[in-house]
């Protein structure tokens, strides 16, 4: 495998593992800036203080908070056949969602760096029996080591964008060489599924997006009690996943609309909780009163913006606000998840930037679902509008709800994916075992 290898991919192996040397400098390094966890820092290098379990072992790989919610589902399913499941990640907000919401039993590790020294180390503990690489996080160490060793390899819930295949089109066979590591490629849409047979795919199937039938969003009773006390009857406004210059013209909008509507509270959620304080900045430059949800603190009866610079508590906010811009789509960023909000009765808005939803989006705005806003100006208006005329916020809500609905299907078409794989180890334990009966 290696001799075949591209040079570009020699290239990258060379460079990586020439960098070992200087990894711990980099992992103290985001550690300073609270992007890893000084007691699992060694799960970096491929260490653990776990046994593997006996059995087979199916490891799941997702980069960050929206990947491992996505597979949820996907995970109960594979441990209600008594298979051991690993979930990877590389973000500390990745971890501390799967310490709350993984099923018990599933382990959870912070994946290594993609080093050559560190990868092994990693797959020669764990010695996985199929991995699942989800959506798009595509480490070639990771897929190169792990098709060396043949561990199959499949993407789940793949997406591959208009920007991210142009931008592998200038190394084709590199990107050639690491799909053909995958047996298949399961992509959330034909669009993807085409991408992906365009950069050397040998085998692709659309599933659809996992991520349609992941439930709504959990909220802690006590926490939406609390907050539905502390507002009251006031009408909010929330903003949630948002991004650099996003806040600036949310306060915007809420300073033109605080008059027309007494007592409006807009809550903003960062994509990046520990950008609270640069948002605090903003609305205190704005002349606004605004309360931080990181330090402890509810929104009065004089608080104009909540910052909810906090984790794992998007179910509270969308239960709180029948109203929802989605972030990541005013800037070009390619527009944040809009599903868990449709889910729970939310009226959305989003600005044009939304490729990495594509399909879901569409479908929303088709329905008459959601609707784009290409500007602070137009959301302004239209905020303002749907805060006078509840009847049609609502209609746009139970239309959002049901598109979402029609979009369901994806886990069972990839748990049949999966099927030839997971019966094999069923069949392969039944044998061991008559083999030791006998």
């Amino acid at each position: 495998m290696v001799s075949r290898m591209p040079l570009t991919l020699r290239a990258y192996r060379l460079i990586t593992a020439m960098a070992t040397p200087i990894a711990d400098l980099a992992l103290n390094r985001r550690l300073k800036k609270g992007k890893e966890l000084a007691p699992r820092m060694a799960e970096r290098r491929g260490e653990s203080k776990i046994a593997r379990p006996d059995g087979p072992l199916v490891w799941l790989h997702g980069a960050s908070v929206g990947e491992i919610i996505s597979i949820l589902p996907l995970i109960e399913r594979i441990r209600a056949r008594d298979i051991t499941v690993l979930v990877t990640s590389g973000t500390v907000t990745a971890a501390e969602l799967a310490e709350r919401r993984l099923p018990p039993g599933v382990i959870h590790q912070f994946a290594p760096l993609d080093l050559p020294q560190f990868v092994a180390r990693f797959l020669d503990h764990w010695r996985p029996n199929l991995a699942l690489f989800v959506e798009s996080d595509l480490w070639p160490n990771l897929i190169m080591a792990s098709g060396e060793r043949d561990i199959p390899l499949i993407l789940v819930n793949g997406r591959m964008s208009e920007r991210s295949f142009n931008r592998w089109r200038f190394a084709p066979r590199a990107i050639r060489a690491l799909l053909s590591r995958f047996d298949l490629c399961l992509a959330q849409s034909a669009e993807d599924a085409a991408r992906y047979a365009g950069l050397g795919a040998p085998r692709y199937v659309t599933t659809g997006n996992l991520k349609l039938d992941v439930p709504a969003p959990p909220a802690d009773a006590s926490t939406l009690w609390a907050l539905q006390a502390a507002i009251g009857a006031r009408p909010v406004i929330a903003a949630t996943s948002t991004h650099p210059g996003e806040e600036i013209a949310l306060v915007d909008v809420h300073r033109k609309l605080k008059h027309t509507f007494p007592g409006l509270l807009t809550i903003l959620v960062p994509r990046h909780p520990e950008r609270g304080p640069g948002i605090a900045g903003i609305a205190r430059g704005a002349g606004l009163k605004f309360a931080e949800r990181a330090r402890g603190e509810l929104p009065d009866r004089s608080t104009e913006i909540y910052i909810a610079d906090s984790l794992g508590e998007l179910g509270v906010i969308y239960r709180l606000a029948p109203i929802v811009f989605i972030g990541g789509s005013l800037v070009e960023h390619g527009g944040q998840n809009p599903i868990e909000a449709a889910k729970l009765g939310a009226a959305i808005l989003h600005g044009p930037h939304v490729w990495n939803f594509a399909e879901v989006y569409s479908a929303l705005d088709l329905a008459g679902g959601a609707e784009m806003v290409a500007d602070a100006g137009k959301l302004t208006a239209r905020i303002d509008a749907w805060l006078k005329d509840g009847e049609a916020r609502g209609r746009v809500a139970q239309t959002g709800l049901k598109a979402m609905e029609a979009l369901t299907g994806a886990l069972e078409r990839t748990v049949a994916a999966l099927d030839p794989y997971l019966i094999q180890f069923r069949l392969s334990g039944e044998g061991a075992k008559r083999g030791q009966e006998r």
